[in-house]
Protein backbone atom coordinates (compact mmCIF):
# COMPACT_ATOMS: atom_id res chain seq x y z
CA UNK A 1 0.00 0.00 0.00
CA UNK A 2 1.54 3.23 -1.16
CA UNK A 3 1.02 6.18 1.12
CA UNK A 4 1.89 9.04 -1.45
CA UNK A 5 -0.15 7.51 -4.25
CA UNK A 6 -3.27 5.79 -2.05
CA UNK A 7 -6.75 6.24 -3.34
CA UNK A 8 -9.56 7.53 -2.03
CA UNK A 9 -11.86 4.98 -0.42
CA UNK A 10 -14.69 7.21 0.89
CA UNK A 11 -17.87 4.63 1.87
CA UNK A 12 -20.64 3.92 -0.99
CA UNK A 13 -23.48 6.03 -0.04
CA UNK A 14 -21.93 8.92 0.83
CA UNK A 15 -23.24 12.11 -0.04
CA UNK A 16 -20.66 14.62 -0.94
CA UNK A 17 -20.23 16.61 -3.86
CA UNK A 18 -17.27 15.00 -5.06
CA UNK A 19 -15.71 15.45 -8.56
CA UNK A 20 -12.48 13.76 -8.99
CA UNK A 21 -10.90 16.74 -11.65
CA UNK A 22 -11.59 19.33 -13.61
CA UNK A 23 -12.50 22.88 -13.57
CA UNK A 24 -13.45 24.54 -10.50
CA UNK A 25 -16.43 26.68 -10.06
CA UNK A 26 -18.02 28.74 -7.61
CA UNK A 27 -20.57 26.40 -5.53
CA UNK A 28 -24.36 27.25 -5.07
CA UNK A 29 3.74 28.78 21.36
CA UNK A 30 1.95 27.81 23.26
CA UNK A 31 -1.04 26.26 22.32
CA UNK A 32 -3.68 29.65 23.22
CA UNK A 33 -1.27 31.21 20.74
CA UNK A 34 -1.45 28.64 18.37
CA UNK A 35 -5.04 28.68 18.15
CA UNK A 36 -5.86 32.24 18.14
CA UNK A 37 -3.21 33.89 16.08
CA UNK A 38 -5.28 34.75 12.87
CA UNK A 39 -8.37 36.05 14.93
CA UNK A 40 -7.63 39.45 14.11
CA UNK A 41 -5.67 38.91 10.75
CA UNK A 42 -6.87 41.21 8.50
CA UNK A 43 -7.96 38.55 6.08
CA UNK A 44 -10.04 37.09 8.17
CA UNK A 45 -11.88 40.65 8.29
CA UNK A 46 -14.16 41.72 5.65
CA UNK A 47 -13.01 41.17 1.77
CA UNK A 48 -14.42 44.30 -0.17
CA UNK A 49 -13.41 43.87 -3.38
CA UNK A 50 -14.82 40.25 -3.09
CA UNK A 51 -17.92 40.91 -0.81
CA UNK A 52 -19.13 43.87 -2.57
CA UNK A 53 -19.64 41.34 -6.11
CA UNK A 54 -21.76 39.23 -4.27
CA UNK A 55 -23.99 39.39 -0.66
CA UNK A 56 -23.12 35.89 -0.12
CA UNK A 57 -20.01 35.03 -2.16
CA UNK A 58 -18.70 31.72 -2.81
CA UNK A 59 -15.69 30.89 -1.10
CA UNK A 60 -12.45 28.47 -2.05
CA UNK A 61 -10.83 26.37 -0.01
CA UNK A 62 -7.69 24.66 -0.67
CA UNK A 63 -7.10 21.25 1.39
CA UNK A 64 -9.30 18.70 2.42
CA UNK A 65 -7.51 18.28 5.87
CA UNK A 66 -8.58 19.08 9.12
CA UNK A 67 -8.32 22.98 8.58
CA UNK A 68 -9.62 23.13 5.53
CA UNK A 69 -12.78 21.09 6.17
CA UNK A 70 -13.61 22.85 9.69
CA UNK A 71 -13.46 25.84 7.85
CA UNK A 72 -15.88 24.04 5.03
CA UNK A 73 -18.55 23.49 7.66
CA UNK A 74 -18.41 25.87 9.66
CA UNK A 75 -18.89 28.09 6.64
CA UNK A 76 -21.34 25.91 4.91
CA UNK A 77 -24.03 25.79 8.27
CA UNK A 78 -23.95 29.68 8.04
CA UNK A 79 -25.19 28.96 4.57
CA UNK A 80 -21.91 30.00 2.59
CA UNK A 81 -21.75 28.50 -0.18
CA UNK A 82 -17.76 26.38 -0.10
CA UNK A 83 -15.79 24.47 -2.93
CA UNK A 84 -12.95 22.67 -1.46
CA UNK A 85 -10.15 21.48 -3.40
CA UNK A 86 -7.69 19.12 -3.02
CA UNK A 87 -4.30 17.97 -5.05
CA UNK A 88 -4.65 14.35 -3.69
CA UNK A 89 -7.05 11.83 -4.32
CA UNK A 90 -8.99 11.73 -1.02
CA UNK A 91 -10.06 13.58 1.62
CA UNK A 92 -8.81 13.87 5.21
CA UNK A 93 -5.33 15.13 4.71
CA UNK A 94 -2.81 13.91 6.80
CA UNK A 95 -5.82 11.92 8.92
CA UNK A 96 -6.53 10.00 6.18
CA UNK A 97 -7.04 6.07 6.49
CA UNK A 98 -8.31 3.33 4.39
CA UNK A 99 -8.27 -1.37 5.26
CA UNK A 100 -4.82 -2.66 4.06
CA UNK A 101 -4.76 -5.98 2.29
CA UNK A 102 -4.95 -7.49 5.98
CA UNK A 103 -8.25 -6.18 6.85
CA UNK A 104 -6.95 -3.97 9.70
CA UNK A 105 -7.52 -0.15 9.03
CA UNK A 106 -4.34 1.64 8.52
CA UNK A 107 -3.16 5.90 9.06
CA UNK A 108 -1.89 5.86 6.06
CA UNK A 109 0.60 9.02 7.30
CA UNK A 110 1.24 7.91 10.68
CA UNK A 111 -0.78 7.50 13.42
CA UNK A 112 -3.09 9.88 14.34
CA UNK A 113 -3.95 9.78 18.34
CA UNK A 114 -7.03 12.56 19.20
CA UNK A 115 -6.15 14.08 22.55
CA UNK A 116 -7.30 17.28 23.68
CA UNK A 117 -8.93 19.07 27.01
CA UNK A 118 -11.08 21.58 24.47
CA UNK A 119 -14.24 20.24 25.65
CA UNK A 120 -15.48 22.81 22.71
CA UNK A 121 -13.52 20.93 20.18
CA UNK A 122 -14.65 18.03 21.61
CA UNK A 123 -18.09 18.62 20.99
CA UNK A 124 -17.48 20.00 17.41
CA UNK A 125 -16.19 16.09 16.61
CA UNK A 126 -18.93 14.75 17.87
CA UNK A 127 -21.23 15.76 15.95
CA UNK A 128 -20.08 14.09 13.23
CA UNK A 129 -19.35 10.24 14.48
CA UNK A 130 -18.76 8.12 17.61
CA UNK A 131 -15.67 7.87 19.17
CA UNK A 132 -13.52 4.70 21.17
CA UNK A 133 -12.02 5.67 24.28
CA UNK A 134 -8.33 5.08 24.11
CA UNK A 135 -5.09 6.05 25.93
CA UNK A 136 -1.89 5.98 24.02
CA UNK A 137 1.28 4.46 25.32
CA UNK A 138 4.86 4.71 23.61
CA UNK A 139 7.99 2.15 24.17
CA UNK A 140 11.52 2.54 23.10
CA UNK A 141 13.86 -0.16 21.77
CA UNK A 142 17.16 -0.21 23.46
CA UNK A 143 20.12 -1.39 22.53
CA UNK A 144 19.73 -4.81 24.04
CA UNK A 145 16.22 -5.18 22.56
CA UNK A 146 14.25 -4.34 25.80
CA UNK A 147 11.52 -1.78 25.41
CA UNK A 148 11.15 0.82 28.02
CA UNK A 149 8.35 3.57 28.47
CA UNK A 150 8.83 6.60 26.56
CA UNK A 151 8.51 9.62 27.39
CA UNK A 152 10.81 8.47 29.83
CA UNK A 153 9.40 7.77 33.42
CA UNK A 154 10.71 6.26 36.65
CA UNK A 155 10.38 2.88 35.30
CA UNK A 156 12.53 3.93 32.27
CA UNK A 157 15.45 5.02 34.66
CA UNK A 158 15.58 2.20 36.29
CA UNK A 159 16.03 -0.15 33.81
CA UNK A 160 18.30 1.86 31.89
CA UNK A 161 20.71 2.44 35.02
CA UNK A 162 19.99 -0.59 36.94
CA UNK A 163 18.66 1.39 39.36
CA UNK A 164 16.24 1.02 42.26
CA UNK A 165 14.93 4.37 42.25
CA UNK A 166 11.33 4.36 44.78
CA UNK A 167 9.66 7.86 44.70
CA UNK A 168 9.47 10.84 42.60
CA UNK A 169 12.37 12.63 44.65
CA UNK A 170 14.62 9.53 44.55
CA UNK A 171 14.34 10.50 40.41
CA UNK A 172 14.47 14.36 40.86
CA UNK A 173 17.86 13.67 42.56
CA UNK A 174 19.18 11.30 40.23
CA UNK A 175 18.47 13.52 37.56
CA UNK A 176 20.27 16.14 39.28
CA UNK A 177 23.19 14.11 39.70
CA UNK A 178 23.22 13.07 35.62
CA UNK A 179 22.73 16.66 34.51
CA UNK A 180 24.24 19.44 33.21
CA UNK A 181 23.61 23.13 34.92
CA UNK A 182 22.77 25.36 32.00
CA UNK A 183 20.82 28.33 33.21
CA UNK A 184 19.44 29.74 29.67
CA UNK A 185 19.57 26.75 27.07
CA UNK A 186 20.25 28.11 23.80
CA UNK A 187 19.43 24.35 21.40
CA UNK A 188 17.56 21.41 22.02
CA UNK A 189 21.36 19.52 23.34
CA UNK A 190 21.53 22.10 26.21
CA UNK A 191 17.91 22.03 27.46
CA UNK A 192 18.17 17.99 27.44
CA UNK A 193 21.34 17.60 29.26
CA UNK A 194 19.94 20.22 32.13
CA UNK A 195 17.35 18.16 32.85
CA UNK A 196 18.31 14.21 32.17
CA UNK A 197 21.97 14.30 31.41
CA UNK A 198 24.00 13.74 28.68
CA UNK A 199 23.52 9.61 28.97
CA UNK A 200 19.98 9.52 28.83
CA UNK A 201 20.16 12.22 26.18
CA UNK A 202 22.38 10.20 23.80
CA UNK A 203 20.17 7.49 24.27
CA UNK A 204 16.51 8.49 23.49
CA UNK A 205 17.04 11.93 21.59
CA UNK A 206 20.14 12.63 19.77
CA UNK A 207 20.06 9.31 17.19
CA UNK A 208 15.94 9.89 16.72
CA UNK A 209 17.06 13.65 16.15
CA UNK A 210 19.45 12.75 13.72
CA UNK A 211 17.05 10.62 11.92
CA UNK A 212 13.63 12.18 12.51
CA UNK A 213 14.76 16.13 11.90
CA UNK A 214 18.02 15.57 9.77
CA UNK A 215 20.01 17.95 12.88
CA UNK A 216 21.73 17.55 15.79
CA UNK A 217 20.50 18.27 19.10
CA UNK A 218 22.98 21.37 18.83
CA UNK A 219 20.68 23.01 16.23
CA UNK A 220 17.69 22.00 16.97
CA UNK A 221 15.21 24.48 18.41
CA UNK A 222 14.74 23.43 22.28
CA UNK A 223 10.92 24.48 21.96
CA UNK A 224 11.18 21.04 19.64
CA UNK A 225 11.86 18.93 22.55
CA UNK A 226 10.12 21.02 25.32
CA UNK A 227 6.87 19.35 24.56
CA UNK A 228 8.02 15.96 25.28
CA UNK A 229 7.14 15.66 29.00
CA UNK A 230 9.76 13.92 31.73
CA UNK A 231 8.12 11.97 34.66
CA UNK A 232 9.22 11.13 37.85
CA UNK A 233 6.89 8.76 38.95
CA UNK A 234 5.38 5.46 36.86
CA UNK A 235 3.13 7.39 34.75
CA UNK A 236 3.29 6.00 31.25
CA UNK A 237 0.21 7.32 29.37
CA UNK A 238 1.45 9.22 26.46
CA UNK A 239 -0.95 12.07 27.21
CA UNK A 240 -2.21 11.95 30.78
CA UNK A 241 -3.58 15.19 31.48
CA UNK A 242 -5.50 15.52 28.48
CA UNK A 243 -9.11 15.04 29.78
CA UNK A 244 -10.60 13.57 26.10
CA UNK A 245 -8.76 10.73 24.55
CA UNK A 246 -10.36 8.99 22.00
CA UNK A 247 -9.95 7.21 17.99
CA UNK A 248 -13.11 7.59 15.27
CA UNK A 249 -14.94 4.39 16.12
CA UNK A 250 -15.40 4.16 11.66
CA UNK A 251 -12.48 6.00 10.93
CA UNK A 252 -10.99 9.36 10.20
CA UNK A 253 -12.12 9.21 6.32
CA UNK A 254 -15.33 8.50 7.60
CA UNK A 255 -15.71 11.31 9.43
CA UNK A 256 -14.18 13.50 6.97
CA UNK A 257 -17.05 12.00 4.87
CA UNK A 258 -19.60 13.41 7.68
CA UNK A 259 -18.15 16.79 8.27
CA UNK A 260 -18.12 17.53 4.19
CA UNK A 261 -21.36 15.80 3.72
CA UNK A 262 -23.73 19.48 3.06
CA UNK A 263 -25.54 20.51 0.11
CA UNK A 264 -23.47 23.76 0.23
CA UNK A 265 -19.94 22.08 0.23
CA UNK A 266 -18.78 20.93 -2.90
CA UNK A 267 -14.97 18.55 -3.18
CA UNK A 268 -13.13 17.95 -6.15
CA UNK A 269 -10.31 15.88 -5.78
CA UNK A 270 -7.37 15.33 -7.56
CA UNK A 271 -7.60 18.97 -8.40
CA UNK A 272 -3.86 21.16 -8.19
CA UNK A 273 -4.52 24.58 -7.03
CA UNK A 274 -4.00 27.23 -8.98
CA UNK A 275 -3.97 31.23 -8.57
CA UNK A 276 -5.99 31.49 -11.71
CA UNK A 277 -9.03 29.54 -9.60
CA UNK A 278 -9.19 32.94 -7.62
CA UNK A 279 -11.38 34.71 -9.56
CA UNK A 280 -14.01 32.65 -9.46
CA UNK A 281 -14.49 33.60 -5.74
CA UNK A 282 -15.09 36.06 -2.94
CA UNK A 283 -12.64 34.70 -0.39
CA UNK A 284 -9.87 31.61 0.01
CA UNK A 285 -8.67 30.02 2.74
CA UNK A 286 -5.60 27.96 1.58
CA UNK A 287 -3.89 25.64 3.51
CA UNK A 288 -0.79 24.90 0.80
CA UNK A 289 2.78 25.46 1.73
CA UNK A 290 2.85 29.11 1.95
CA UNK A 291 5.95 29.26 -0.08
CA UNK A 292 4.53 27.44 -2.64
CA UNK A 293 2.08 29.85 -3.29
CA UNK A 294 4.73 32.70 -4.06
CA UNK A 295 6.97 30.13 -6.07
CA UNK A 296 9.57 30.17 -3.22
CA UNK A 297 10.47 33.52 -4.33
CA UNK A 298 11.79 34.27 -0.89
CA UNK A 299 13.65 30.98 -0.77
CA UNK A 300 12.15 27.55 0.57
CA UNK A 301 11.00 27.05 3.92
CA UNK A 302 12.18 22.96 4.67
CA UNK A 303 9.78 20.44 5.38
CA UNK A 304 10.46 16.82 7.17
CA UNK A 305 9.20 14.02 5.10
CA UNK A 306 8.44 10.40 6.09
CA UNK A 307 8.31 7.38 3.74
CA UNK A 308 6.31 4.85 5.45
CA UNK A 309 7.23 1.08 4.66
CA UNK A 310 4.41 -1.14 5.00
CA UNK A 311 4.56 -5.29 6.26
CA UNK A 312 2.38 -7.65 6.81
CA UNK A 313 3.15 -10.50 9.68
CA UNK A 314 1.36 -12.87 11.63
CA UNK A 315 -1.12 -12.64 13.39
CA UNK A 316 1.53 -13.65 16.70
CA UNK A 317 4.13 -11.53 16.07
CA UNK A 318 4.99 -9.12 19.05
CA UNK A 319 7.26 -6.07 19.14
CA UNK A 320 7.19 -4.56 23.28
CA UNK A 321 3.84 -4.20 24.35
CA UNK A 322 2.21 -0.84 22.90
CA UNK A 323 1.19 0.38 19.82
CA UNK A 324 4.32 2.28 18.65
CA UNK A 325 7.65 1.54 19.29
CA UNK A 326 10.52 4.23 19.00
CA UNK A 327 13.65 3.16 18.37
CA UNK A 328 16.82 4.42 19.60
CA UNK A 329 19.41 2.98 17.64
CA UNK A 330 21.65 4.34 13.98
CA UNK A 331 19.53 2.68 11.71
CA UNK A 332 17.06 5.03 9.10
CA UNK A 333 14.07 4.32 10.80
CA UNK A 334 12.24 5.95 13.72
CA UNK A 335 9.40 4.37 14.94
CA UNK A 336 7.08 1.30 14.59
CA UNK A 337 3.27 1.00 14.43
CA UNK A 338 1.07 -2.45 15.21
CA UNK A 339 -2.16 -0.80 14.03
CA UNK A 340 -4.15 -4.00 15.19
CA UNK A 341 -3.08 -2.54 18.97
CA UNK A 342 -5.32 0.28 18.43
CA UNK A 343 -8.60 -0.15 19.21
CA UNK A 344 -11.84 -0.43 16.06
CA UNK A 345 -9.07 -1.38 13.59
CA UNK A 346 -8.83 -4.89 13.36
CA UNK A 347 -12.05 -6.82 13.67
CA UNK A 348 -10.86 -10.28 12.75
CA UNK A 349 -7.31 -10.59 13.31
CA UNK A 350 -5.49 -13.19 10.63
CA UNK A 351 -2.42 -11.21 10.55
CA UNK A 352 -1.04 -7.87 11.08
CA UNK A 353 -0.43 -4.61 8.97
CA UNK A 354 3.06 -2.75 10.66
CA UNK A 355 4.23 -0.24 9.48
CA UNK A 356 7.72 1.43 9.43
CA UNK A 357 8.69 5.06 9.46
CA UNK A 358 11.99 6.05 7.94
CA UNK A 359 12.13 10.23 7.85
CA UNK A 360 13.37 12.21 5.11
CA UNK A 361 13.81 15.98 3.51
CA UNK A 362 10.36 16.58 1.58
CA UNK A 363 12.22 17.03 -1.48
CA UNK A 364 13.04 13.27 -1.13
CA UNK A 365 8.99 12.82 -0.94
CA UNK A 366 7.83 13.78 -3.77
CA UNK A 367 7.59 17.19 -1.72
CA UNK A 368 4.90 15.98 0.63
CA UNK A 369 5.52 18.29 3.83
CA UNK A 370 5.16 16.99 7.42
CA UNK A 371 6.63 18.40 9.84
CA UNK A 372 7.82 22.53 9.89
CA UNK A 373 11.90 22.49 10.63
CA UNK A 374 12.84 24.66 13.47
CA UNK A 375 16.16 26.00 13.71
CA UNK A 376 18.32 26.64 17.29
CA UNK A 377 19.09 30.13 15.30
CA UNK A 378 15.04 30.49 13.98
CA UNK A 379 15.95 31.44 10.52
CA UNK A 380 13.16 29.74 8.95
CA UNK A 381 10.39 31.51 11.10
CA UNK A 382 12.10 34.32 10.42
CA UNK A 383 11.90 33.57 6.39
CA UNK A 384 7.95 32.73 7.30
CA UNK A 385 7.50 36.01 8.53
CA UNK A 386 8.49 36.99 5.64
CA UNK A 387 6.30 35.35 3.79
CA UNK A 388 3.23 36.00 5.70
CA UNK A 389 4.18 39.90 4.95
CA UNK A 390 3.65 39.25 1.59
CA UNK A 391 0.40 37.33 2.02
CA UNK A 392 -1.18 40.22 3.75
CA UNK A 393 -0.94 42.15 0.45
CA UNK A 394 -3.06 39.38 -1.14
CA UNK A 395 -6.35 40.44 -0.61
CA UNK A 396 -9.29 37.61 -0.47
CA UNK A 397 -6.69 34.60 0.39
CA UNK A 398 -5.68 33.28 3.97
CA UNK A 399 -3.38 30.51 4.62
CA UNK A 400 -4.29 28.22 7.23
CA UNK A 401 -3.24 24.92 8.78
CA UNK A 402 0.09 23.53 9.09
CA UNK A 403 1.81 24.63 6.07
CA UNK A 404 -0.36 27.78 5.85
CA UNK A 405 0.84 28.94 8.91
CA UNK A 406 4.27 27.10 9.06
CA UNK A 407 3.57 25.40 12.78
CA UNK A 408 3.27 22.50 14.27
CA UNK A 409 -0.24 21.44 15.10
CA UNK A 410 -1.82 18.44 16.86
CA UNK A 411 -5.38 17.95 15.46
CA UNK A 412 -7.10 20.11 18.22
CA UNK A 413 -5.21 22.65 17.57
CA UNK A 414 -5.79 22.69 13.95
CA UNK A 415 -9.47 22.47 14.72
CA UNK A 416 -9.60 25.04 17.28
CA UNK A 417 -7.97 27.70 15.41
CA UNK A 418 -9.76 26.37 12.72
CA UNK A 419 -13.56 27.18 14.27
CA UNK A 420 -11.96 30.41 15.41
CA UNK A 421 -10.81 31.97 12.24
CA UNK A 422 -14.12 31.10 10.33
CA UNK A 423 -16.27 32.32 13.72
CA UNK A 424 -14.11 35.52 12.87
CA UNK A 425 -14.44 35.76 9.38
CA UNK A 426 -18.13 35.06 9.32
CA UNK A 427 -18.67 37.99 12.20
CA UNK A 428 -16.26 40.29 10.59
CA UNK A 429 -18.27 40.15 7.27
CA UNK A 430 -22.04 40.14 9.07
CA UNK A 431 -22.69 36.54 9.09
CA UNK A 432 -24.63 35.59 11.66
Amino acid sequence: MSTRHSRSSLRKGGKLRLHRAGAVAPAGRDEDRADFEHRDDPQHRRCEQGWRRSPVPAVLIVGAGFAGAVYARTLADHDVHVHIIDRRSHVAGNAYDEAAATGIRVHCYGPHLFHTSMASVVAWVRRFGRWLPYEHRVQAELPDRRCVPLPINRTTINLVFGASLRTQVDVQTFLASQAVPCAAPRNAAEHLNSRIGPRLTDLFFRPYTRKMWGLDLEDLDPAVVKRIPLRFDEEDRYFPSDAFQFLPERGYTDLFGNILDHERIKVSLATPFHKSLLSGFGFCFNSMAIDEYFDEQLGPLPYRSIRFHHREEAAEYTRGTSSVINFTDASPFTRETDWSRLPGHASELKSKTITVEQPCDYRENGLERYYPVKTSDGRHDALYRRYRELAAKEGCVAFIGRCGTYQYLDMHQVINQSLAGANAWLAGNGIQ
